[in-house]
């Protein structure tokens, strides 16, 4: 639990970061840019990023099992058969991309430069790699460091300059950049941790061994992305470009409390291995409802700060993006109700691989169903596109919800022990939160923005922490953790 607090502490601190560097790079994107322009870049995304985690073959979180599985073997030789595999596979793809760009580019519009987004897949799979076997060391100051500062950064700054450099094609070329300096700020550290191979041999027998193992755990990781992306791709099938931009910032926002869900990732899946070893599950149970409740607990303030003022802060980025704000209001419920599939599926993906599996296949094929008829519907009733983006969000929010209420119960049926993040201090704290949103929403936009979003997370935060936080909670915020339990022993 120690473990957990510290690296979700030094997340969080990340996140904070990371919320500094999206702002500007959304103000950019949207201002500079304009939606139609957004939209063929997220459509591309889409492909781009999906193809990058396959091609990781789930090492986000497999790695942590093979080496602690991977006694007496050099763990850089573990780590690097990872990264060969990964770095083939994502190359493969990269090429059938780039002479079959139909898949990145569904309208038809793009250019040379547009196309070399494809060279991001190997770099975005090896980044995935290396920041997992940091993390298995306990290391997430470097996923802070590369996730939160390097790339966020990077594409702020450099979207600004290549769009008076080349406007058409800025954002690929600024994305480009960015992952690539994120592959260098998690190299360095990690070979400073691991450093390079000795004696080591690519075995192409074990490699297929390897990647068999991986399917079903890279298979979950694509479609738990995957559901995040899904609406968009779809959106680019039935809405205009414009439409699928204003969503795109709109799921950007949302995007950022879902980050806080991630932060405990890394570390989580090591803690959670060692416990499995050791075949200790009601640790393993209280790890999970624990984090779970952090991840509650924050995301739902959160949502709260950005989803009640959601007209000032779609409007930050552009007056064209305000009508996203349904979407964005219904992206953020989403994130807060997906919290618990998040981390029960971090115990399922070593306990029950192949039922995770299928209740992932499962929730997108659900997401999928339901978007399609909130959009057909949408039309049938004449509505605009705003409509749609916001018919999309709530597929989404209902699928992710689904998800969490059986995998919990998957979860809690093969630990032996209940699994569940709930708790009413949540709707406490909600409350007068709220309403001090609703008095935020009657100033002008400047001041809802500089006064209301504080006042919403301090009102929210100060229930949540009297009524919602006991003394196991409140490890999250001490730092002196092997002082107090020397004290207290």
């Amino acid at each position: 639990m120690a473990a957990l607090a510290k690296g979700g502490r030094t997340n969080f601190f990340g996140f904070l970061l990371r919320l500094a560097a999206r702002l500007p790079f959304l103000f950019i994107a949207g201002r500079l840019y304009g939606a139609a322009e957004l939209g063929r870049f997220a459509s591309a995304l889409v492909v781009v990023e999906l193809l990058a985690l396959v091609c990781s073959m789930g090492e986000k979180r497999g790695l942590a099992q093979r080496l602690s599985e991977g006694e007496g073997v050099r763990p850089a030789n573990l780590v690097f058969d990872s990264m060969l595999l990964a770095a083939l596979l994502s190359c493969a793809a990269g090429l059938f991309l780039w002479f079959v760009p139909a898949p990145m580019f569904p309208a038809g519009e793009y250019s040379t430069l547009d196309k070399l987004l494809v060279t991001a897949i190997p770099a975005y799979a090896l980044t995935e790699i290396l920041l997992a076997a940091q993390a298995y060391r306990y290391d997430i100051a470097t996923t802070v460091r590369a996730r939160a500062i390097v790339e966020p950064w990077t594409i702020s700054i450099t979207a600004g300059i290549f769009f008076y450099l080349t406007p058409q094609s800025g954002l690929s070329l600024a994305y480009i950049t960015s992952i690539y300096a994120g592959l260098i700020a998690a190299a360095w550290p990690f070979l400073r941790t691991y450093g390079l191979p000795q004696n080591w041999r690519p075995h192409p027998r074990q490699m297929w061994q390897m990647s068999a193992r991986a399917f079903p755990l890279a298979t979950a990781d694509a479609i738990e992305w995957g559901t995040r992306r899904l609406d968009i791709f779809i959106l680019g099938l039935f809405a205009a470009p414009a439409a699928v931009g204003i969503y795109y910032i709109a799921q950007q926002v949302a995007s950022l409390p879902q980050k806080l869900k991630t932060s405990f990732e890394p570390i989580l899946g090591p803690v959670i291995t060692r416990n499995l070893k050791e075949k200790n599950y009601p640790a393993i149970a209280r790890q999970v409802c624990q984090v779970g409740f952090w991840i509650v607990a924050a995301q739902a303030g959160i949502a709260l700060a950005l989803g009640v003022p959601g007209e000032a802060v779609m409007g930050l980025v552009g007056p064209n993006f305000v009508g996203g704000t349904g979407a964005l209001a219904f992206l953020l419920a989403a994130e807060v109700v997906a919290a618990t599939a998040v981390v029960s599926e971090a115990a399922l993906v070593y306990v029950a691989r192949k039922r995770n599996l299928v209740i992932s296949i499962g929730t997108i094929v659900l997401q999928g169903v339901l978007t399609v008829t909130a959009i057909l519907l949408m039309e049938r009733m004449a509505l605009g596109e705003p409509y749609k983006a916001a018919g999309a969000a709530i597929a989404l929010m209902v699928a992710l919800g689904v998800a969490s209420l059986v995998k919990a119960w998957v979860l809690s049926r093969i630990l032996g022990e209940r699994v569940n993040n709930w708790r009413w201090a949540l709707v406490w704290a909600a409350v007068p939160a709220m309403a001090v949103g609703y008095l935020a929403t009657r100033m002008p936009e400047w001041a809802e923005l500089i006064f209301g979003i504080p006042l919403i997370l301090f009102t929210y935060g100060w229930i949540i922490w009297r009524k919602g936080f006991g003394p196991e909670d409140r490890v999250l915020f001490r730092k002196n953790l092997e002082g107090d339990d020397a004290a207290a022993a």
